[in-house]
């Protein structure tokens, strides 16, 4: 099954998307946004696989967009323009719907959709590499550095984990779990505090009764598993 998040601001154009995904069974509908702005605090929320969105939109153009996203979703662009097409291309669409496009048109990009997605999971067998200060995560077509004092926290979302960092606001979303990335990270600065959650210590401020609290005001459960490992942390340092 593909998560889809539509983005057009023309609201014909993403009841005609609705639709056709409606039609298509291997296809479900995560979000419809009509800005940038709503795309991009979902993507925040929720797991997405694929992003259909408008080239021309008046806040700012779908190609500007998925170029600010730090781990974009595969991206089907969306236009009456066939101008954008090289354009595109260039940052690693899957494939580019021409207005109007039709039923079979669209099912043709969801199956370009799901060989790739299958093409990621195999490759994304061990996404994590490390160096002596950082991770390197393997996310689509690129690798990103993070710095460990860059991480916030750690959510296991099934199959994926979201890496939530410092320096920006959306999280990176990356095909592994979050026990074998426990295992990668430097003991004594880490601390898996629930089966869905693991945090960078020196971002602990706060601890109650089965919570604790991040320097951002996030505040996440504590496992009974795990509760023991962190009374330990705690009172090796009072």
């Amino acid at each position: 099954m593909i998560r889809v998040l539509i983005l057009d601001d023309e609201p014909l154009a993403l009841r005609q998307l609705e639709a056709y995904i409606e039609k298509t069974p291997s296809v479900r509908l995560e979000g419809a946004c009509r800005s940038a702005a709503e795309a991009r605090a979902l993507l925040a929320e929720k797991e997405i696989d694929a992003l259909f969105a408008d080239i021309e939109m008046p806040d700012l153009s779908g190609l500007a967009f998925v170029r600010s996203l730090p781990a974009p979703p595969l991206v089907v662009f969306t236009t009456a323009h066939a101008a954008y097409a090289v354009e595109g291309f260039r940052v690693n669409a899957v494939d580019y719907l021409l207005k109007p496009f039709g039923l079979s048109e669209f099912q043709s990009s969801c199956r370009r959709l799901e060989e790739r997605l299958a093409q990621q999971r195999a490759a994304g067998a061990n996404p994590v590499s490390r160096e002596e200060d950082a991770l390197f995560f393997k996310m689509d077509y690129k690798t990103v550095r993070v710095a460990f004092d860059d991480i916030r926290y750690v959510e296991s979302m099934s199959e994926y984990i979201k890496v939530h960092l410092v320096s920006q606001p959306v999280p990176l979303l990356v095909l592994y779990s979050l026990k074998r990335l426990a295992e990668r990270l430097p003991e004594g600065r880490f601390l898996r505090i629930h089966r869905s959650y693991l945090i960078n210590l020196s971002r602990l401020v706060e601890t109650g009764r089965g919570t604790v609290v991040l320097d951002d005001a996030s505040e996440l459960p504590v496992g009974d598993l795990y509760r023991p490992a962190l009374k330990a942390y705690l009172a090796s340092r009072l």
